[in-house]
């Protein structure tokens, strides 16, 4: 059994669309990042960056202990190879599909996660900062279209790679894009949407977040320093 500790936000809905896709019994373990839940110690230990997801396996391929794993990226790839699934076994499709993962995390998760948070969250309008994430935004849908011209996936078959873009993207409104300009992203959107087990993890823990980002969530949220994350803050 794996629990998975979880919010439903794009870098959580990869891994309840992964579990779901792979089909790898797991528990739900809500993590409220609106409320600050992602600072006390018992999660701190098994995701010392203060950030959710992560997953403890109960049964890990070593027969060892419980094993955690924090980190998106890294999960994805523990689950791929647990499941044997969704990551090729081959040096060259491994390397592409590790690739656009490594895009993913380095790039889209960070750039649209500016532009959500400028465009949406800051506590005053900054145009600079709108227009700088915005932009950059717009460049890495550009990018995407291009590497989905003539290919129903990311890389190759259908991987990881699209597990982990895909929750991102599929935010495309709140991002300022339109996406009419990226036919091919808006044809791949719809394409890995119909999959079931993406349905399935996309609506996980939906309820959870019925509160919205109050004032509270923000504070908690936004602005955290070393020492107000530290276990004894």
């Amino acid at each position: 059994m794996i629990d998975l500790y979880y919010w439903p936000t794009p870098n959580g809905w990869k891994i309840s669309i992964a579990l779901e896709e792979m089909e790898l019994p797991y528990r739900l373990v809500p993590v409220n990042i609106g409320r600050g839940e992602q600072f006390r110690p018992d999660f701190l230990a098994k995701s010392p960056n203060n950030r959710m997801p992560a997953i403890v396996d109960s049964s890990p391929a070593d027969g060892g202990p419980p094993l955690s794993v924090f980190e998106s990226g890294a999960i994805l790839l523990y689950l791929a190879e647990k499941s044997g699934k969704f990551l090729p076994k081959d040096v060259r499709g491994r390397s592409e599909v590790s690739e656009w993962l490594m895009w993913q995390m380095a790039g889209v998760g960070p750039m649209l996660g500016q532009a959500h948070h400028f465009r949406q969250y800051a506590p005053e309008p900054m145009p600079y900062a709108i227009e700088r994430y915005t932009k950059e935004t717009n460049r890495l849908y550009g990018v995407l279209d291009r590497r989905l011209e003539g290919r129903e996936y990311v890389a190759g078959n259908y991987s990881i790679a699209d597990m982990a873009c895909w929750p991102w993207l599929v935010l495309h409104k709140a991002q300022g894009q339109t996406i009419d300009s990226f036919l091919n992203v808006k044809r791949w959107l719809e394409c890995v949407g119909a999959r079931p087990a993406v349905q399935k993890g996309f609506a996980l823990g939906a309820e959870l977040r019925q509160a919205g980002m109050d004032e509270e969530a923000k504070k908690i949220l936004f602005g955290q320093t070393a020492a107000s994350t530290a276990p004894s803050a």
